[in-house]
């Protein structure tokens, strides 16, 4: 392993044969979990708008009702919206102070929406609970995280601490299951979504007291397989890796690990850096690239792991060198964001600042780094159409680039509201969600 300029180390002994395009989605009028069909934000409908506004290719506005960081995700024609509603928050007395006790008697519904994609009518609501919190949250967060996963015969919706609940494309509820309520850091709760594969549903649960991935039968939610995870609060959600030498289940954590998705055999793990696992990974045929959020006190690490990697990859203290890594990256501003891959390209995005890096995806040494102006806190996830890229942040403004090794500034779109969520995408619509509203973009 030989160091490379700029912090870069890669196995100088390895011959890559990089797949240099994403997987094409699988069906244009789904986006049915987290990221899209293939966990990578490549969007591939036709006669998708470039520019909007709120008097610009607005199809239909849809009145959200409630809180909720949960992505949008939609099958055909159905748009399903996971939200919880305050409906009695209580507040301490004069003199007194906010306390836990004060919290938990608050009341709440948690719901779940289904919106007409064509006209934005509501088709029908589902209130999967009702009641007070089973946790404490900080003042600046929700009760409703987790974008849910569709197969397009069944909806699930995880609610983190909450509840996980299998509902029929009609909004009938088929099981439910609890998978206990934890502590997280500083009451910022959950926020990892599960995943669904084949017949199997994993939903992984990092918290402060008691982490662990599970998979559950989709059928009924009976358990299939539980692992505990040494690990403590994340955020990231779980990823299926087809590489050329088998089907991995990868979880990001202070530990990546890589489990067998048929029994939770433990594959490989790798120590990271960085504060805390949002990010999601993104992969080709040969390698996975994953990062965790930089923090002022532990600069990030961006690794490029080697299909077939086996036990702890992590890079040794002396030799900086792993047998698992075809590379990696320290001190790189990774964050919340997660990458972008396309066309042996890897494009990271800053949560503040605007900072976009670049980076060779087969030596992992950096094309450039620019920086968008103008840009308020990122924590919605970029996406490509074609040649161009786009990212959202908070404030409702999204800049867009041309993807390719030199940059190119190109315009920006803005709505009013605030954007949080990632975007959905079916056929010729873009479906943002606002805290305020759902927005359906088309010509």
């Amino acid at each position: 392993m030989k160091t490379l300029p700029k912090g870069i180390f890669i196995n100088g002994g390895l011959v890559i044969v990089l797949a240099l395009v994403l997987t094409a989605c699988s069906d244009s009028s789904h986006w049915n979990q987290f990221r899209g069909p293939d966990a990578n934000m490549k969007v591939t409908g036709e006669n998708l708008p470039t520019e909007w506004g709120d008097d610009l290719n607005v199809a239909w506005t849809y009145e959200v009702e409630g809180d909720g960081w949960a992505s949008p995700v939609i099958w055909g024609n159905k748009i399903f919206v996971s939200t919880v509603v305050a409906e009695k928050i209580n507040k301490p007395g004069e003199g007194e102070e906010e306390n836990q006790d004060l919290f938990l008697k608050d009341q709440y519904r948690w719901q779940l929406s289904c919106v007409d994609l064509e006209t934005g009518q509501e088709q029908w609501k589902k209130v999967l609970r009702q009641g007070n919190p089973r946790i404490q949250k900080h003042a600046r967060t929700n009760y409703a995280s987790e974008t849910p996963v569709t197969d397009g015969k069944k909806i699930y919706v995880y609610y983190g601490m909450t509840g996980l609940y299998c509902l029929d494309m009609q909004g009938e509820l088929l099981w439910e299951k609890d998978l206990g309520a934890y502590e997280t850091a500083r009451g910022w709760g959950t926020g990892s979504s599960p995943l669904l594969y084949k017949d199997m549903l994993y939903v992984q649960v990092d918290n402060e007291e008691q982490s662990f991935l599970v998979a559950l039968n989709a059928e009924t939610g009976e358990e299939h397989w539980k692992v505990n995870r040494d690990e403590i609060t994340g955020y990231s959600t779980p990823f299926i890796w087809k590489n050329r030498e088998r089907t991995e289940l990868v979880t990001g954590g202070i530990r990546a690990r890589s489990y067998d998705p048929e029994n939770g055999e433990l594959l490989w793990e790798l120590q990271m850096d960085g504060r805390r696992s949002i990010p999601g990974p993104v992969a080709n045929s040969e390698l996975l690239f994953l990062g965790n959020v930089e923090h002022r006190t532990s600069p990030g690490t961006f690794f490029a792991v080697k299909a077939g990697a086996a036990g702890d990859i992590s890079p040794d203290t002396i030799s900086k060198s792993s047998d698992g890594l075809a590379w990696y990256y320290k001190d790189i501003a990774t964050g919340n964001p997660s990458p972008l891959l396309l066309d042996g390209l890897i494009y990271l995005a800053a949560t503040r600042g605007g900072g976009i890096i670049c980076l060779d995806a087969e030596s992992g040494e950096i094309v450039y780094e620019e920086k968008l102006e103008g840009v308020g806190a990122c924590w919605a996830s970029p996406w490509v159409h074609e040649d161009r890229i786009f990212l959202t942040d908070e404030k409702g403004v999204t800049k867009v680039f041309r993807a390719g090794r030199n940059f190119e500034y190109l315009h920006e779109n803005r709505l009013d509201d605030r954007f949080w969520t990632s975007v959905a995408v079916a056929g010729d619509a873009y479906i943002f969600k606002g805290d305020k509203k759902l927005y359906c973009i088309k010509r």
